[in-house]
């Protein structure tokens, strides 16, 4: 069986929209303001679009903070016209779900774990507000598992009732395209996932 091009899927599906003249809602979720950095420029002329900044994962108050900040202000400097939601500040359901996972391997059941919390609730909130999408910013990562991410989207996406946009945004270039919009923008970029355990490693 072939693997799934996701990029290629994602690309496809927008030039179909552009084809029909829509443009439709986005409930994008971003990790941070880097990550969001070049997904921004492929979704943010398609899609109506509000980023959803949700990361329980980030157990230090002042780290989730100065991530919001810089995603705050890459969008003002940037895409004034897209909308900006932080999520609920509450480590206790990331931590719940580590339990007994606190030293799994990176990209592990821990990991799968964390992606799900953050999508599940990113779907939840997409279909309540009445977005026509939903979507992630974590494949733009080249640590990070596309295949598992948007599988974790997909289960999410059917449980909830909404559509999911498929991605693999470090495809052609995006990640390095993600690094020269950071230097351009003086943007932190962090050097860890976001959990403490994490962080460790």
């Amino acid at each position: 069986m072939n693997a799934r091009n996701y990029h290629k899927e994602m690309k496809a599906a927008i030039a179909e929209m552009k084809e029909k003249g829509e443009t439709p809602s986005l409930l994008l979720h971003a990790c941070c303001a880097p990550c969001a950095s070049h997904p921004l420029t492929l979704l943010a002329p398609v899609f109506d679009l509000t980023v959803f900044y949700y990361n329980p994962n980030i157990t230090d108050r002042e780290e989730q903070d100065k991530r919001f900040e810089e995603l705050r202000r890459h969008l003002e400097k940037r895409y004034p016209r897209v909308g900006l939601i932080r999520g609920e500040v509450d480590p206790a359901p990331f931590l719940d779900s580590a339990k007994g996972l606190e030293s799994a391997p990176e990209g592990g059941l821990r990991c799968a774990k964390c992606f799900a919390l953050r999508l599940e609730e990113t779907a939840r909130l997409a279909k309540e507000e009445g977005f026509d999408y939903f979507a992630t910013t974590l494949t733009l990562s080249p640590l990070k598992n596309p295949v598992l991410i948007n599988s974790i989207g997909e289960k999410a996406a059917e449980k909830a009732g909404v559509r999911y946009l498929a991605s693999d945004f470090k495809k052609e270039g995006g990640y390095l395209h993600s690094l020269e919009i950071c230097k351009e923008d003086g943007l932190y970029r962090q050097n860890y996932c976001g959990c403490a355990f994490s962080k460790k490693i």
